[in-house]
């Protein structure tokens, strides 16, 4: 039962994508730079911590990141039971699970980011993180300072961010000392996120968001603002404009995702925050809990060989989608949008919803289209599952459809 994770900004850092410039799954950074004519390969490369502190280069080098990382996770056969985000990451988990193509994903990215940045510029604000004290008093730690405070990001037990002015924030500090707080911890933020400071930004993400097309995710994503789970299309544009300026309930998100079943967390992207959160969170749970991270493609290996110590093998494969050497990918041979062909048009929304119904198929069949050129699976078996959507944009060597061959 694997659950998927994807982190927010601040987890970036200079060179994070030099790792992966010579994978294919980097491919990803040229298409993002494509929809928004700008550099990502830039961001991702060669820019310094000023450059990616600034909120519109640090959340779409974030999402491109966490992407070509999930693509390279992919290529090795695994799919997660279910997924979640933390604030920008949650845009993330929805464009990984189909909710949102590729595209459009970037460009609501974009936009946020853009939106966010313009809403802190014009209305200074700041971010503290406050140590060894619960939600709660750090909620009356923002009601007695009478000014604007707020709770952003509900972390872990014991860790609570506060949002808002410097003045007001000060004042939290002092008090949330006196209930016991541990340690006060101002972040170098651009801005009071998760906040009502943000409000300015909401119109602008709702105006992107009323231009993109969501659709049912498969799996379910388990959303920011109430920490439970979600996949109809209609219910997003309301939740990630809700997710602008309400705390992030993190630790509630993780303790949902245990009790569905999880226990198996990969944090998927730059940086191991999300990872230290869910080992913190889910320490004292009745069942063991297995948390990593992967941001580079070193990380693959490792990853693949701490699973197998989970005994995920051949007879619990459906289970735990971790394919054993039985199951076979059919990649895209090339860049396009992919159309599936028409004998599989009926049965994909049911694959792609991850149903029991099963088709046999033999080597040679056409599975579709990548752009003009066809997708032809080199292997005979039963097809479990179409892994891209109906017009999604294909990368070269991107897993389109996976199987149990009987060629072995």
């Amino acid at each position: 039962m694997l659950a998927f994770t994807f982190p927010g900004q601040g987890s970036q850092k200079p060179s994070m994508g030099s790792a992966w410039v010579d994978h294919p799954s980097f491919e990803l950074a040229h298409l993002a730079g494509d929809i928004l004519s700008r550099d990502i390969p830039g961001l991702l490369l060669s820019a310094d911590e000023t450059e990616l502190k600034q909120t519109e280069n640090s959340q779409i080098a974030t999402f491109v990141l966490s992407l070509i990382t999930l693509d390279a996770i992919e290529r090795l056969g695994l799919e997660p039971t279910m997924v979640a985000g933390h604030s920008l990451g949650e845009y993330t988990a929805l464009t990984a699970t189909g909710a949102l193509s590729f595209e459009d994903g970037v460009r609501l990215v974009g936009e946020r980011g853009a939106a966010m940045g313009d809403a802190a510029y014009n209305q200074p604000g700041t971010m503290t993180a406050l140590l060894g004290i619960s939600d709660e008093d750090a909620q009356i730690a923002c009601n007695l300072a009478e000014g604007n405070a707020w709770l952003a990001n509900m972390n872990s037990p014991g860790q609570v961010v506060v949002s808002g002015d410097t003045q007001a924030l000060e004042k939290v500090a002092e008090t949330a000392k006196a209930m016991g707080a541990k340690k006060v911890v101002p972040l170098p933020v651009s801005g009071a996120f998760h906040s009502p400071f943000m409000e300015p930004a909401r119109e602008r993400l709702r105006k992107a968001l009323s231009a993109v097309s969501f659709r049912d995710s498969s799996p379910e994503v388990v959303a920011n603002v109430d920490a439970k789970p979600h996949h109809k299309a209609n219910e997003w544009p309301l939740l990630l404009s809700a997710q602008l300026c309400s705390p992030v309930r993190w630790h509630q998100s993780l303790t949902e995702l245990y009790h569905h079943g999880m226990r198996t967390f990969i944090e998927i992207g730059p940086g191991n925050v999300l990872t230290g959160l869910t080992k913190k969170t889910l320490q004292n749970a009745d069942a063991p809990v297995l948390a990593l991270s992967v941001s580079t493609p070193s990380d693959l290996e490792n990853l693949l060989e701490r699973l197998s110590g989970q005994n995920i093998t051949e007879k619990n494969t459906e289970s735990s989608s971790l394919y054993t050497m039985t199951e076979r990918l059919v990649v895209s041979p090339g860049v396009g949008r992919f159309k599936a062909a028409e004998h599989l048009l009926e049965a994909l929304p049911k694959l792609t919803q991850t149903t029991n119904q099963l088709i046999e198929i033999r080597a040679g069949d056409l599975i579709g289209w990548s752009g003009g050129q066809e997708i032809r699976t080199p292997f005979s078996g039963i097809l479990h599952g179409i892994l891209v959507l109906e017009g999604e944009r294909l990368v070269a060597g991107q897993p389109v459809a996976w199987l149990r061959s009987t060629d072995v």
